[in-house]
């Protein structure tokens, strides 16, 4: 298992988790998905997944969600 941690800009409520957590995990070998809500500010995101995941593709997800990296 690959940890992977990024930080997330503008999550304001636990819909904004929802939507990051599941954008996140249609990237193809993502297990889980941990986010902790930092209302309005940067909030970390932890990712497991099977290996290696490419930037790009985490980076489409939060954006498809409506978010952007910090």
């Amino acid at each position: 298992m690959t940890q992977t941690d990024i930080t997330v800009q503008g999550m304001t409520c636990g819909h904004c988790v929802n939507a990051v957590t599941e954008e996140l995990k249609t990237i193809d070998g993502v297990r889980d998905v941990t986010v902790q809500l930092n209302e309005g500010g940067d909030s970390p995101v932890h990712i497991t997944s099977d290996g290696d995941l490419d930037p790009q593709a985490i980076a489409a997800a939060v954006d498809e969600a409506g978010y952007q990296l910090a």
